[in-house]
């Protein structure tokens, strides 16, 4: 008796750098398991399909994210923090919170996005890009990287019906 593979169908709606690990992450993790996974990009998640995609993080939009040095003594990198939200809407507050984190993340061998995002490829992960965003946003099949597949909703669905687990990030 052959065992059935187990299936992951993940919807990936955000772009910002700290929404953009998760979904490929869990598509990677899974895949290396030997499950199938389809990861359906749709909204903002899109742009995490394009081949210069800047990833950026926006503390704005998040108030409760701790802010850490990554440099400096121990001490120093262990401190959070407390950004009041007012200072967080300052111009160039964002870019400096994005190479802080991507700093810190360098620093704790996490892979790139880019990298991570090679992963599911090599793994098999089938990356759809939401056709509907695409026309409202757009963008066409040439915008993003080759080994994004386009559909819409029924396309993604098709797949999510029979899967073991849907998350949507």
């Amino acid at each position: 008796m052959t065992e059935e593979k187990r299936r992951l169908a993940l919807i990936a709606s955000k772009g910002t750098l700290d929404w953009a690990y998760p979904p490929f992450i869990l598509g990677s993790t899974a895949a290396a398991l030997g499950w199938e996974v389809q990861i359906f990009f749709t909204f903002y998640g899109l742009l995490l399909l394009k081949p210069d995609y800047k990833a950026a993080v926006s503390p704005l939009g998040n108030p409760a994210m701790p802010m850490k040095m990554p440099f400096g003594p121990n001490g120093f990198q262990n401190v959070e923090w407390p950004i009041p939200v007012a200072v967080m809407a300052f111009p160039g507050f964002q870019a400096m919170a994005t190479t802080l984190m991507k700093k810190t993340f360098e620093n704790k061998n996490v892979p790139t996005i880019e990298e991570l995002r090679q992963m599911c490829i090599d793994l098999g992960v089938k990356l759809i890009g939401c056709q509907m965003t695409m026309d409202v946003f757009g963008l066409t099949k040439e915008d993003f990287i080759p080994e994004v597949e386009v559909g819409g909703a029924a396309t993604f669905l098709e797949f999510a019906a029979t899967a073991d687990v849907n998350l949507f990030i």
